[in-house]
Protein backbone atom coordinates (compact mmCIF):
# COMPACT_ATOMS: atom_id res chain seq x y z
CA UNK A 1 0.00 0.00 0.00
CA UNK A 2 1.64 3.24 -1.16
CA UNK A 3 0.64 6.69 0.12
CA UNK A 4 1.80 9.98 -1.31
CA UNK A 5 3.75 12.12 1.11
CA UNK A 6 3.45 15.16 -1.16
CA UNK A 7 0.78 16.88 1.01
CA UNK A 8 3.12 16.44 3.98
CA UNK A 9 6.17 17.81 2.21
CA UNK A 10 4.12 20.66 0.72
CA UNK A 11 2.95 21.62 4.22
CA UNK A 12 6.51 21.59 5.56
CA UNK A 13 7.72 23.74 2.67
CA UNK A 14 4.84 26.17 3.15
CA UNK A 15 5.58 26.47 6.89
CA UNK A 16 9.27 27.12 6.14
CA UNK A 17 8.38 29.80 3.60
CA UNK A 18 5.91 31.45 6.02
CA UNK A 19 8.76 31.77 8.51
CA UNK A 20 10.77 33.52 5.79
CA UNK A 21 13.52 30.91 5.78
CA UNK A 22 15.45 29.85 2.70
CA UNK A 23 16.25 26.17 2.29
CA UNK A 24 19.89 26.96 3.03
CA UNK A 25 19.11 28.86 6.27
CA UNK A 26 16.60 26.28 7.44
CA UNK A 27 18.96 23.45 6.58
CA UNK A 28 21.63 25.05 8.77
CA UNK A 29 19.12 25.37 11.61
CA UNK A 30 18.27 21.67 11.53
CA UNK A 31 21.72 20.38 10.50
CA UNK A 32 20.69 19.20 7.03
CA UNK A 33 22.40 20.22 3.78
CA UNK A 34 20.28 22.39 1.45
CA UNK A 35 20.40 19.68 -1.23
CA UNK A 36 18.92 17.12 1.19
CA UNK A 37 16.22 19.58 2.29
CA UNK A 38 15.33 20.18 -1.35
CA UNK A 39 14.89 16.42 -1.85
CA UNK A 40 12.76 16.19 1.31
CA UNK A 41 10.48 19.03 0.19
CA UNK A 42 10.09 17.53 -3.27
CA UNK A 43 9.22 14.12 -1.83
CA UNK A 44 12.24 12.53 -3.53
CA UNK A 45 13.55 10.89 -0.35
CA UNK A 46 11.91 8.67 2.24
CA UNK A 47 11.81 10.83 5.34
CA UNK A 48 12.64 9.14 8.64
CA UNK A 49 10.19 9.79 11.45
CA UNK A 50 12.87 11.32 13.66
CA UNK A 51 13.79 13.76 10.88
CA UNK A 52 10.13 14.63 10.33
CA UNK A 53 9.64 15.37 14.02
CA UNK A 54 12.79 17.55 14.14
CA UNK A 55 11.78 19.50 11.02
CA UNK A 56 8.21 19.99 12.23
CA UNK A 57 9.20 21.15 15.72
CA UNK A 58 11.71 23.61 14.30
CA UNK A 59 8.81 25.06 12.27
CA UNK A 60 6.62 25.25 15.42
CA UNK A 61 4.52 22.30 14.24
CA UNK A 62 3.78 19.08 16.06
CA UNK A 63 3.52 15.63 14.50
CA UNK A 64 0.86 13.44 16.06
CA UNK A 65 -1.36 10.54 15.17
CA UNK A 66 -5.04 11.35 15.31
CA UNK A 67 -7.61 8.56 15.28
CA UNK A 68 -9.47 8.78 11.98
CA UNK A 69 -12.79 9.29 13.72
CA UNK A 70 -11.45 12.48 15.34
CA UNK A 71 -9.95 14.07 12.21
CA UNK A 72 -13.12 16.13 11.51
CA UNK A 73 -13.06 17.46 15.09
CA UNK A 74 -9.37 18.37 14.85
CA UNK A 75 -9.94 20.08 11.49
CA UNK A 76 -12.82 22.03 13.02
CA UNK A 77 -10.63 23.17 15.92
CA UNK A 78 -7.89 24.29 13.53
CA UNK A 79 -10.40 26.20 11.43
CA UNK A 80 -11.96 27.81 14.52
CA UNK A 81 -8.51 28.82 15.78
CA UNK A 82 -7.71 30.34 12.39
CA UNK A 83 -10.91 32.39 12.47
CA UNK A 84 -10.44 33.67 16.03
CA UNK A 85 -6.72 34.43 15.75
CA UNK A 86 -7.01 36.44 12.57
CA UNK A 87 -3.45 36.08 11.32
CA UNK A 88 -3.19 32.32 11.74
CA UNK A 89 -3.82 30.48 8.51
CA UNK A 90 -5.11 26.92 8.69
CA UNK A 91 -2.99 24.42 6.83
CA UNK A 92 -3.96 21.37 4.87
CA UNK A 93 -3.68 18.05 6.66
CA UNK A 94 -0.14 16.69 6.60
CA UNK A 95 -1.43 13.44 5.14
CA UNK A 96 -4.32 12.27 3.05
CA UNK A 97 -5.60 8.77 2.54
CA UNK A 98 -6.44 7.54 -0.90
CA UNK A 99 -10.14 6.86 -1.43
CA UNK A 100 -9.61 3.10 -1.54
CA UNK A 101 -7.85 3.30 1.85
CA UNK A 102 -10.91 4.68 3.67
CA UNK A 103 -12.27 1.19 4.30
CA UNK A 104 -9.01 -0.14 5.77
Amino acid sequence: MKHSIQPLTDALKSAREKKGLSQRAFGRAIGVPQSRLSKIESGAVDLRTSNLVEIARTLDLEVMLVPRQFVPAVNSLVKQTAETNGGYEAQRPLYQLNEEDDDA
